[in-house]
């Protein structure tokens, strides 16, 4: 891989992690496709490189807000979802190494994850479009919650995302939280999500082959996006964030669009 390559990944994924931290839905969303559209990496490593940036990210958001105090977690609903969105992450990288494996052809798995995501995508815009339209509920009951955290844990880890998106809308939806909120609890529950998936990751022999330095370098870039991102986040406001998440979703469509195109 080019030199140039390191660089220009390093700053993706540090102006993603910025939106992803601000909008609650990790920036993995955003790597995955983007690195995809490069075609110099395999599909394992891209999502591998997403998934540690958006952890990183995601850890120093969680531990930040909670150290000073700021935390809009509410724990009642969000650690049940967070449960089930881990061991739904375990079982969404489960079913991608067997996808992974059974085809010999490794860029028909890349193809399943863009369609999955371009369709996660395309419902999260048509519902952020309609949000006002939309009546939301406030679901409490632990069993639901580890059910709707299992669902989103599955197709987030299998697609490579982080699952913010997903989460968004959940939270939006099932318990009616305002944006700020949902962002500040869809980032917890990436944590949980995410730690599952890599720790399956790691204990089951799957790492792919990843250049250390470029892993480092965005590992460096999701903690960098999310220390201004946690600074951008208290001074914009709910309509910003929304209209921020709409354009970041729509641009989102595009890539994935070509990436498909890509695949075929």
């Amino acid at each position: 891989m080019n030199a140039y390559l390191y660089f220009l990944f390093t700053i993706i994924g540090f102006l993603t992690s910025i939106i992803g931290s601000v909008c609650g839905i990790g920036g993995g969303v955003f790597v995955k496709p983007i690195l995809d559209a490069f075609g110099v990496l395999s599909v394992s490593a891209v999502s591998f490189l997403s998934s540690c940036t958006v952890l990183a990210m995601s850890y120093y958001s969680v531990i930040m807000t909670i150290k000073k105090k700021e935390s809009v977690i509410q724990a009642k609903t969000s650690t049940p979802l967070a449960i089930g969105a881990a061991i739904g992450g375990v079982v969404g990288k489960g079913i991608f190494e067997v996808l992974a494996d059974s085809f010999s052809d490794k860029n028909r798995v890349g193809l399943y994850q863009t369609i999955c995501l371009f369709i996660v995508l395309l419902g999260a815009t048509i519902y952020i479009i309609k949000i006002e339209k939309i009546k939301t509920y406030r679901v409490n009951n632990f069993s639901m919650c580890v059910s709707a955290g299992l669902s989103l844990g599955v197709l987030a880890s299998f697609i490579g995302i982080g699952g913010g998106p997903i989460n968004m809308v959940i939270l939006y939806f099932l318990f009616s939280m305002d944006t700020k909120t949902a962002a500040g609890n869809s980032l917890y529950i990436i944590v949980f999500s995410q730690s599952a998936s890599l720790l399956y990751t790691i204990f089951t022999g799957q790492i792919p082959e990843v250049n250390k330095i470029l892993l480092m370098l965005m590992i460096g870039a999701g903690i960098g996006g999310g220390i201004l991102g946690r600074v951008i986040s208290k001074k914009v406001n709910t309509s910003v964030l929304n209209k921020t998440f709409l354009v970041s979703m729509i641009a989102l469509l595009l890539i994935c669009a070509y990436n498909i195109k890509q695949f075929l």
